[in-house]
């Protein structure tokens, strides 16, 4: 088989929950576990670290990457979901996962394929741990795809622990409560092993607190350790003032990944290094401010806060639920105060999009479109739910003829807004020169 062969096998073989949602979950980490027995548990042989949260994860996990690749670590990253190339998954030092590696894999795992029953997730769980291992990385940064507890990258044994933040995001599937979602995402804390806290809420901390203690596993609040006292954009970069707050130092920063929100996951970033450093690790703060000035450069990451071009203003970002798109929304009103905004949409069916409809403004012009997979919401139903929030628009089957609708109706000031799916952001032309 070839690459692109292969690849094609993993999604018609496999049921995927980027494609089909619900019906990919497994509830269970059984499966993964089988797998990796199968491949003599790849993942003993190198160190990790684990990240979860419902926002942030993915910008905190290329941001660790960055760091550690700069303090002159052999660095895995394991990530999801891709945008452009299933090998944006799993990366070594920035590097996508070589395609005779995967063609191999693919090719051993068929049988166990078979057996098992593997949804695509928890394979390329098994097949980045399997990586990871042949290449004998130093270090591994580990996303986890969905909640955590239950989730498949949940079988490892990091070196510390990290939970960004919490917010309404698959309720379906995790609970229908910041609680009951913080109950999964703290289901990666280990016994002994130190976890970091990015953001916590009144409802959230106890559940962290608990958790912690009942593991015997030291608990850093990022919030407690570091506090943002300014972040605004500066040419290419967000430049952010942080004050650590055990030392009562100020310290600037500029950080490539430009939205106002990547300074709460500085934040957290910076108290990961510290723990990190405490277990022996040597970054210097030289190389932690090089590595924040180059993080797309040096791991890829895309889709947050891009600005693809200029007259009018494009912006693509990957916000998909409540506490995102609120976000951006904050960004947008105090980045452009005056500016009509264009909104090119796309969800997924599985979300509830009601909250975050009622968040958008009214005065707003929209443009609805849908990803060409089964979990998309169709356009057409996208726009009469917005409708019912007086978002009126048209609508489009093709994300690129959405796009080039919101061009051609925007002023030179205006800012053309692309969100709601990383899967919408995938199938538009002009991500591939992001």
């Amino acid at each position: 088989m070839t690459y692109e062969e292969s690849i094609q096998y993993l999604y018609e073989q496999l049921p995927m929950f980027t494609r089909v949602g619900a019906a990919a979950y497994k509830e269970d980490i059984h499966n993964t576990v089988a797998l990796c027995a199968a491949l003599n548990n790849p993942q003993h042989s190198f160190k990790s670290i684990h990240i979860a949260g419902t926002n942030g994860k993915g910008s905190t996990s290329h941001m660790l990457a960055a760091i550690l690749q700069q303090a002159g670590y052999k660095t895995g990253l394991y990530t999801s979901p891709h945008i452009l190339d299933f090998g944006e998954r799993i990366r070594i030092n920035g590097d996508m996962i070589d395609q005779d590696f995967v063609i191999d894999f693919v090719e051993r795992t068929k049988q166990l394929c078979i057996d098992i029953q593997p949804s695509f997730f928890e394979l390329t769980v098994a097949m980045a741990f399997s990586y990871f291992a042949s290449k004998e990385v130093d270090i591994a940064v580990i996303e986890t795809g969905l909640g955590g507890r239950l989730d498949s990258t949940n079988i490892i044994n990091p070196l510390l622990s990290i939970i960004t933040n919490i917010g309404y995001d698959h309720m379906q599937l995790l609970g229908s409560t910041l609680p009951k979602i913080a109950f999964e995402k703290a289901g990666i804390i280990k016994n002994g092993i130190p976890v970091v806290i990015g953001e916590t809420l009144p409802e959230t901390i106890p559940v962290f607190e608990e958790k912690a203690s009942d593991m015997t596993a030291p608990l850093y609040l990022a919030e407690k350790r570091f506090a943002v006292t300014g972040s605004h954009p500066h040419d290419q970069y967000l430049a952010c003032e942080i004050h650590d707050l055990l030392n009562d130092t100020k310290e600037n920063y500029l950080l490539d990944l430009t939205g106002l929100y990547q300074s709460r996951n500085i934040c957290t970033v910076l108290t990961s290094v510290s723990v990190l450093k405490e277990q022996g690790f040597s970054i210097s703060n030289e190389q932690v401010h090089t590595a924040l000035q180059q993080v797309k450069k040096t791991t890829g990451l895309r889709g947050r806060w891009d600005v693809v071009s200029k007259n009018p203003t494009v912006i693509f970002d990957v916000a998909h639920n409540e506490d995102g798109i609120r976000q951006l929304l904050q960004q947008l009103s105090i980045q452009y105060p005056s500016a009509t905004i264009h909104f090119v949409l796309g969800f997924v069916q599985d979300k509830d999009v009601s909250k975050v409809l009622s968040l958008l403004p009214r005065d707003g012009k929209y443009y609805f479109t849908n990803a060409h997979i089964p979990r998309a919401m169709p356009h057409q139903i996208l726009q009469e739910k917005a409708e019912e929030y007086q978002l009126n628009g048209k609508s489009y089957d093709q994300a690129d003829d959405a796009l080039e609708a919101a061009r051609s109706e925007a002023g030179s000031e205006d800012v053309i807004m692309v969100c709601g799916s990383f899967f919408v952001i995938a199938e538009l032309s002009s991500i591939k020169s992001v």
